[in-house]
């Protein structure tokens, strides 16, 4: 239990009180409405299902204001540097952004779900008051006189429509109503284009019906407009409901029961949202300024595997280690912006990226970089960033495993080179001084245009008598029977048949068990930062293993899981 706190404690306590804040409102708003004497008459009508109602949207209006919040990529980065003089953990809670940002949108799914079923309850428990096929009191309600349309209860106000047909009028002839569609509608886009395998597949479906947000906030903002659900007025002499109740009939005839009079409640969700509103405006406005900075193209190189190197200069621009970068190609799109971890180091005068063919975007980039001629300027070029990513705080560890899948050895090459200049340079104020690096590739070409910088590292480590420094281990989980064979004939050499450097490539996958078994004995009092840019499936053994093999004793082992999050 001590190795999990260690890992996942402060995650999970925030997990705690975001969850409780939201049973606390649910609560709270479902008793005001459930138990309140303003709602009586109210609650007469349509029953539990206002409260059902009611407190759903309390809870919506919570979760509508935080989810903008974690994909402000620039307020957090700004956050990120201002939390550079705290604690670690603090940081990484920062770089669960987007995990925060789907749990808040699943709580938001639930809460317009649940709120949406009851108030189709409402209607039409509210159509057939009006229509007399309830009570008396309930019919006296929906009936009441209101010239000037302003004290009524029940929100239908005609019953000239063909009852089948008056919900429907209802919905779509009143603000509350349309906006309520409109907002639905937007929703349930936004969530199935979200989902795993569509974002994946078809990432321009998921970004395009992603910005229908704006539909959904501009409807939240006036849904509330509509004031639908109403409460009894104060009136002079007093309606007193346990007296008047069952005496309607006699409204207004006798002292003690005037009209009652009702009036919808002020619309709150504006105050909730427009804070978060505002920031996210100011986000794209930074975002825009950026966008049209100019960015030079310094390099422009096709390497093995489809993978394209980018080699990019952008006045003003400074970067950190593992952090990443949006970019845009006006020439492909104008509203498409694409997250890449940085392959450069901070002490380079460039910056530069390598982009997998994974998608139409990278396909149709790749394909306009592959037609330019020899020395040419690529086409326009926005950038965003750089952002902060859990990368950022390695050289904050005494020891850090560095594991990457594929193009997710990518945020690693700008560790690894920042590593050589500072050696170079010789910097006192490197804290790091020992790296374990892992490297899965299901294919042998994935390696090579990797190799050299490993090659450049192991001959800088050997010159400065420090080959223990960097222990590094390539893993490649995909081969055929001919490559078996010729990997066999050579196995002799004193290079690898695949990379060409002396560490030999193994095959199949690492078993971490003993991975960490072995960083846990070398390293018997450190503190370990273990990083991953990789899948999901990886990152879930990795945390489970960093868990199992930290020490709760303080003075021995531990291991910090660090994932990077787009």
């Amino acid at each position: 239990m001590g190795n999990w706190i260690i890992n996942n404690g402060l995650t999970s306590f925030i997990h705690v009180v975001w969850m409780g804040i939201n049973i606390f409102l649910f609560v709270w708003f479902y008793h005001i409405y459930e138990l309140q004497d303003r709602f009586f008459y109210t609650r007469h009508i349509l029953g539990s299902a206002l409260a059902w109602a009611r407190a759903p949207a309390a809870v919506l209006n919570f979760n509508c204001m935080l989810i903008l919040l974690p994909v402000c990529r620039n307020l957090l980065s700004l956050v990120r540097g201002s939390f550079m003089c705290c604690g670690r953990t603090m940081r990484k809670q920062l770089d669960n952004n987007l995990t925060f940002h789907k749990l808040v949108a699943y709580m938001i799914g639930l809460m317009t779900a649940v709120h949406m079923i009851a108030h189709l309850l409402n209607v039409e428990w509210y159509n057939n008051s009006r229509r007399g096929v309830y009570d008396k009191l309930s019919t006296a309600l929906s009936n009441l006189d209101d010239t000037e349309n302003t004290t009524y209860l029940n929100p239908i106000r005609t019953i000239d429509v063909d009852p089948q047909q008056t919900p429907t009028y209802l919905v779509f002839t009143t603000i509350a109503g349309l906006t309520g569609v409109i907002i639905t509608l937007a929703l349930i886009l936004i969530i199935t284009s979200s989902m795993e395998v569509i974002r994946r597949s078809y990432f321009e479906v998921f970004w395009y019906t992603h910005h229908l947000f704006i539909i959904f906030f501009a409807g939240l903002v006036f849904h509330g407009a509509g004031r639908i659900v109403r409460s009894q007025n104060t009136t002079v002499p007093p309606h007193n409901f346990t007296f008047c109740k069952d005496r309607s009939d006699e409204w207004g005839k006798i002292p003690e029961c005037p009209i009652p009079q009702f009036a919808g409640g002020f619309p709150q969700t504006w105050m909730w949202v427009i804070g978060p509103m505002v920031l996210y405006i100011c986000e794209r406005v930074v975002r825009f300024i950026r966008y049209m900075q100019t960015v030079k193209y310094r390099k422009i190189v096709m390497r093995p595997s489809k993978v394209l190197e980018l080699q990019l200069v952008k006045d003003g621009f400074k970067m950190e280690v593992g952090q990443y970068v949006f970019l845009n190609c006006p020439a492909i799109s104008q509203l498409e912006w694409h997250p890449f971890t940085m392959t450069s180091a901070p002490e380079e005068d460039f910056f530069s990226v390598h982009i997998r063919s994974a998608g139409d975007w990278t396909d149709k980039l790749i394909h306009i970089m592959q037609q330019l001629p020899e020395g040419a300027q690529g086409p326009k070029m926005g950038v965003d960033g750089p952002f902060g990513t859990a990368s950022e705080d390695v050289f904050d560890y005494e020891v850090a495993m560095l594991v990457g899948a594929g193009i997710g050895v990518t945020p690693f090459a700008s560790i690894l080179k920042s590593i050589w200049y500072k050696f170079k340079d010789s910097n006192p104020k490197l804290r790091t001084r020992k790296i374990y690096f892992y490297w899965l590739c299901r294919e042998t070409h994935a390696f090579e245009w990797f190799a050299d910088l490993l090659q450049m590292q192991e001959k800088e480590m050997e010159e400065r008598g420090m080959g223990d420094f960097l222990t590094y281990k390539l893993y490649l989980t995909g081969w055929d029977q001919s490559h078996a064979t010729h990997v066999t004939v050579h196995f002799d050499k004193e290079t690898d048949v695949v990379t060409g450097l002396k560490q030999k490539t193994h095959y199949g996958r690492p078993n971490w068990d003993k991975e960490f078994e072995q960083v846990r004995k070398e390293n018997p009092t450190s503190v370990v930062g273990t990083f991953l840019c990789g899948p999901a499936a990886l990152a879930k053994v990795l945390g489970k293993k960093c868990a199992k093999y930290s020490d709760v004793d303080p003075r021995k082992t531990k291991f910090y899981f660090n994932k990077e999050n787009f």
